[in-house]
């Protein structure tokens, strides 16, 4: 029984490597969303004039690569299955005077300038305020807008608060690791701000009154409020400087070349309004748009594509951890001390660490050495995390096993290895079937983790439909009714597996 587990799981392993090319094109196509821009603009002929190579890299590859984060309107946001917005428009006029190509890239807000700094993207605009804390770290273009910050509260508080000054003492919610979230922190009295990675997720914090009020940029906050009459935006009065009311667009440090050809896009832009006469007109129409159809039947491609990619990555995380557990458990329990403290050392430092991190690690850490796309990165963080929790439920059912259970094959005149693979192991899986399909159930839900690097999983698509929406809870609803029946459907099928294997060692005794 044990050679056609492995062999089934082999042959599911090669399987999973043959479509893996396919999905990770897929997840690209379904990630970056590539806008052709124009060849002939007169700045195409810019020259470096930096002594760095910032620009002509870009210039040689034919593309610039934009990060932001897409739950921003009138910023950036979804509308139409693509990334659209005022910044997106900026970013295009951008790759336009360059002569090349924009291929614009979805992660979380406080993983762009990560995401800059490893080299995964060449500039982000994101509604990114030029703080001399992130100046250490990237470098700004010019300001192309100016915007004060708001406070979104219930239509039914409008009268109790009128500013900042109103909220002392009370929660208030801001984007993590966002100008508004440090603006609250210190300019509203004992107030407790309340960190959330998505603008969508803090609106319905405040419409399920988990908050008192949401600070954001005037822009966004009066966006959201046009689009939702339960909402109403008030100025929150915050004392501002210039480098917190500015917008800009952030660079990796010492991209002198590129920022200087970023700024005469932007002298442009600045120089012709196109911000106020074209920029925020063309996000309004999406946004318009945006709310004709918030039917979840008119989303279910969205939701549609979110199974597939949670299914496909799961699976191949489950045989990958599955083939990593066995060898390490293999190894620990090895008279090889090498191999053995190898094993424990690998098992004890995953289990130590967040698996967030862990999948972090992969796409930034080892990004620096080597790209790896988002799903790729995704898949390995997530097998080598499950791999090392298999490898103590494998470990434990062969230890489960009496000794005189091996004593007795010996005796029969079978060698080490027969008696591990006909009588230990099968022996083994029996006792951690159980153990074994609550690690699979649990790594279909832990896949919703890499929604962070972009990978287009359930929870990612969840986030995309509330943004195009303006509606929190129902698509909340939906992914957990998805879930569930994933969920459902593996643990009947390895409870199906679970009864047959009971059946044959009790038909055998």
């Amino acid at each position: 029984m044990i050679k056609k587990i492995v062999k089934g799981l082999t042959l599911a392993f090669l399987s999973m490597v043959l479509v893996l090319p396919t999905l990770s094109s897929s997840v690209n196509a379904a990630t970056d969303e590539s806008s052709s821009t124009s060849q002939t603009s007169s700045s195409a002929s810019t020259t470096t004039t930096g002594q760095d190579d910032s620009l002509a890299k870009i210039k040689q590859k034919g593309e610039i690569v934009l990060g932001t984060s897409p739950d921003y309107p009138p910023y950036e946001f979804m509308a139409k299955g693509k990334v659209v917005g005022m910044d997106v428009e900026i970013a295009k006029k951008i790759a336009k005077d360059m002569g090349v190509k924009l291929v614009i890239k979805k992660m979380s807000f406080d993983s762009l300038l990560v995401a800059l700094q490893s080299g995964k993207v060449d500039m982000v605009i994101s509604g990114v305020n030029p703080t001399a804390k992130r100046a250490k770290s990237v470098d700004f273009s010019k300001s192309y807008y100016t915007a004060g910050q708001y406070i979104l509260v219930n239509k039914e508080d409008k009268g109790v608060y009128k500013d900042r000054t109103s909220f002392n003492g009370k929660t208030l919610g801001a984007q993590t690791g966002s100008l508004p979230f440090n603006l609250a922190k210190k300019q509203v009295k004992n107030a407790k701000v309340k960190g959330i990675e998505q603008v969508s997720d803090l609106v319905i914090a405040l419409k399920t009154h988990k908050v008192d009020g949401v600070v954001l940029d005037q822009p966004t906050a009066e966006a959201y409020a046009k689009n939702d009459s339960s909402i109403v935006a008030k100025n929150g009065n915050f004392k501002l400087g210039s480098a917190e009311t500015s917008d800009v667009v952030a660079l990796a440090k010492g991209s002198t070349a590129l920022r200087t050809q970023v700024n005469k896009s932007i002298d442009t832009i600045k120089s012709q309004n196109l911000v106020e006469k074209q920029y925020l007109k063309t996000a309004g129409s999406y946004m318009k748009v945006n709310t004709a159809n918030t039917s979840m039947w008119h989303y279910w491609k969205y939701f549609a594509l979110g199974v597939e990619y949670t299914i496909g990555i799961s699976a191949v995380s489950v045989v990958a951890g599955f083939i990593i557990g066995v060898l390490l458990a293999f190894m620990r329990l090895s008279k090889l001390r090498l191999l053995k403290w190898l094993a424990t050392a690998y098992v004890e430092f995953v289990r130590g660490t967040p698996l967030m991190v862990q999948i972090l690690f992969v796409y930034f850490g080892l990004g620096v050495i080597v790209n790896i796309p988002a799903v790729i990165s995704g898949i390995i963080a997530v097998s080598l995390n499950s791999g090392a929790y298999v490898c103590e439920v494998i470990r434990g059912g062969i230890i489960s096993v009496s000794s005189g259970q091996k004593e007795a094959a010996r005796s029969l005149g079978m060698n080490a290895h027969d008696t591990m693979y006909s009588v230990v192991l099968p022996q083994a899986i029996r006792n951690i079937w159980p153990a074994l399909g609550n690690e699979f159930v649990s790594l279909i839900k832990e896949t919703s983790i890499v929604s962070i690097i972009g990978v287009s999983d359930m929870i990612y698509q969840l986030k995309i439909v509330q943004a195009d929406t303006y509606r929190g809870v129902i698509p909340i609803v939906i992914t957990m009714v998805l879930y569930f029946i994933l969920t459902f459907v593996i643990s009947r099928i390895l409870r199906h597996y679970e009864i047959k294997m009971n059946k044959k060692v009790d038909t055998l005794v």
